[in-house]
C-alpha cells in the first residue's frame, strides 16, 4: 500500500505567498520522511480571490526537495492546453523527478478556464481524448503527423521525451459513471476525485472494472484514491481544527460550479464530512482507510491534509500522525 500527500498551493487573498511556499516545502519534506510515496498538486487558472501558485512551476521546485518521488498534477486540465506543450512539460518533469512523473488528466468544469484559453467547454471530452492520443505518440515516436478534429501536427518531434521509453503513466480522472468508463478505456489508471461519498466510490469502481473488462483490457497496475484527511489527537479536536478550512474550500468549489456538492452545503457540512472524508483520531482514520481499501481495491491512497486558512503547523502534525499508517 502506498500513500501520497496532496498539497494545496491555494491560500486566501490576504495571505503571504512566501509563507505559503515555505509551508508547502515543509509539508513535502515531512511527508517524505514520514513514508509517503508521492506528492500531488491541483491545477487551475484564474482562481482569484483564492491565490494559487502555478502547478508545474511549483512541481519543479518540489522535485529539489523530494527527489526520486512520484509527483504529478491531480488533475491537469488537459482540454484547455496544447498537447505538445503538455508532452514536453511532462517529459521535463519526468527527468527532474528521476522518472517518477505521472500525468493525471481531467476534463475541468469551470467555464472561465475554457474561455480564457479560447476553448469551448462543450468540446472538452473530444479534446481530452484526442490530446491523450497525441501525447502518447509524441512520447514514443520520433516524429508525429496528426490531423485530428482539434489538433494538427505535421512532422513534429519533441524537444524532450520522458525517461521511460513508453512515456509517463497517464491516469484519468472521473467522478460520474460516464467519465469513469472513459477513464477505463483511455487511461492507465482511474484517479478519483475528493467529492464522492465512500459508497459512490465503491459503485464507480464497479463501473470502472466492468468497462475495462468490456474493452478487453487487463486490470490497471494501480488504483489511486483521493480523500480529504485530517488526523487529530482525538476525533473532536480533529473536526474542530479542520472544519473551517474544509468548509472554506468546499464553498469555493460550490461557487465554481462543482455539481457534486448538493444544496445547503454549509448547513449539512458535518454530515458531508462524515460521508466523504477521513477525519478523526488515528483509530478512526485506520478504520476509514480500511473501508476505502476494501470497497475500491485502492493501493495508493492520496491524502489532502491542508486547505486555505488552516495553520501549517496543524497540517504538519496531521502528516506526522499518519506515520501510524504510512510508515
Amino acid at each position: 500500500m502506498k500513500y501520497g500527500l496532496y498539497l494545496n498551493p491555494q491560500f486566501p487573498a490576504g495571505g503571504d505567498p512566501k509563507q505559503a511556499l515555505d509551508g508547502l516545502l515543509a509539508q513535502a519534506r515531512v511527508a517524505k520522511d514520514a513514508g509517503y510515496s508521492s506528492i500531488w498538486l491541483p491545477h487551475h487558472f484564474a482562481t482569484n480571490p483564492v491565490r494559487m501558485f502555478d502547478t508545474h512551476t511549483l512541481m519543479a521546485r518540489l522535485t529539489a526537495e523530494v527527489p526520486e518521488t512520484m509527483i504529478g498534477p491531480a488533475v491537469l486540465l488537459l482540454p484547455v492546453q496544447n498537447p505538445v506543450f503538455v508532452a514536453e512539460q511532462a517529459a521535463t518533469l519526468d527527468w527532474f523527478s528521476g522518472g517518477n512523473y505521472v500525468l493525471a488528466a481531467g476534463l475541468g468544469y469551470r467555464q472561465e478556464e475554457f474561455a480564457i484559453h479560447g476553448a469551448d467547454i462543450s468540446e472538452r471530452v473530444g479534446r481530452m481524448v484526442e490530446s491523450i492520443e497525441v501525447i502518447r505518440r509524441l512520447w514514443t515516436e520520433e516524429r508525429v503527423t496528426h490531423h485530428g478534429k482539434y489538433y494538427h501536427l505535421d512532422d513534429v518531434g519533441l524537444s524532450m521525451r520522458p525517461v521511460r521509453p513508453e512515456g509517463c503513466p497517464i491516469w484519468v480522472g472521473g467522478s460520474v459513471p460516464a467519465s469513469v468508463r472513459r477513464a477505463a478505456r483511455i487511461g492507465d489508471a482511474w484517479i478519483t476525485s475528493f467529492s464522492q461519498t465512500f459508497d459512490e466510490l465503491a459503485s464507480l469502481k464497479q463501473d470502472y472494472d466492468a468497462a475495462r473488462k468490456d474493452a478487453g483490457l487487463a486490470p490497471p497496475a494501480t488504483q489511486p484514491v483521493c480523500r480529504e484527511c485530517f488526523i487529530g489527537p482525538d476525533t473532536a479536536t480533529a473536526l474542530a481544527t479542520c472544519r473551517p478550512a474544509l468548509l472554506y474550500k468546499y464553498k469555493a468549489y460550490a461557487s465554481w460550479g462543482n455539481a457534486n456538492l448538493g444544496a445547503d452545503l454549509e448547513a449539512n457540512f458535518d454530515a458531508f464530512i462524515d460521508s466523504h472524508f477521513i477525519v478523526g483520531d488515528i483509530v478512526k482514520v485506520k478504520e476509514q482507510v480500511a473501508r476505502v481499501i476494501e470497497t475500491t481495491g485502492a493501493d495508493h491512497l492520496i491524502l489532502r491534509m491542508h486547505w486555505p486558512s488552516l495553520d501549517t503547523a496543524e497540517t504538519l502534525k496531521s502528516i506526522e500522525r499518519a506515520r501510524a499508517i504510512t510508515g
